[in-house]
């Protein structure tokens, strides 16, 4: 059954993984065609009129995402991976978790100087990956340009660390 919201898609899952946190949850999305192709479709329609030369995605479901959108639009797309995933020379990035930290990396040669690149992930939380990301991708020259997001859970408040960017995302909710 088509669905016309993309919301109606996204199974939510109350209290997990702990009390009072509503999962959305995206496998329901990408386990329908009409789900997966209206998520892919509605994240294209806010690169509307942006000039753009790369699409990046973050591990793991960033992959999904943004080879789609590169398939569609015609772009190259790179990868940014966990730690230690990358076979040539990386540049690596830091960031704080809730609980310790995690290293993320991108090939030296992924994006060429000055050229303009979009992120793409399935979630905005608390903003750290994708802020990590983007610096990731200013260190060996790119200009992140934009950062698209399928979801976002508007209370974490990952927007606001990332207000020096352009972001958008599909699907907004309030809460955690």
């Amino acid at each position: 059954m088509i669905r016309e919201r993309l919301e109606d898609y996204v199974r939510t899952i109350p209290d997990f993984p702990e009390p009072g946190v509503m999962f959305r949850d995206i496998t329901t999305v990408l386990s329908d065609a009409d789900g997966l192709r209206l998520a892919v479709d509605e994240m294209q329609k806010t690169l509307d009129g942006l000039e753009f030369d790369v699409l990046a995605g973050a591990e793991s479901r960033g992959f999904i995402f943004g080879a789609a959108l590169a398939y569609n639009m015609h772009k190259p797309f790179v990868l940014i991976r966990k730690k230690g995933k990358l076979p040539c020379d990386t540049v690596q990035q830091t960031y704080d978790l809730e609980y310790g930290t995690a290293t993320i990396e991108i090939h030296k040669d992924a994006v060429s100087p000055g050229q303009k690149v979009v992120i793409v992930d399935d979630l905005i939380a608390t903003g750290g990956t994708v802020e990590a990301a983007a610096r990731l991708i200013e260190k060996i020259g790119g200009e992140v340009v934009k950062m698209i997001f399928l979801m976002e859970l508007k209370g974490l408040n990952g927007r606001e660390k990332l207000a020096k960017y352009d972001v958008a995302s599909v699907i907004s909710y309030e809460g955690i």
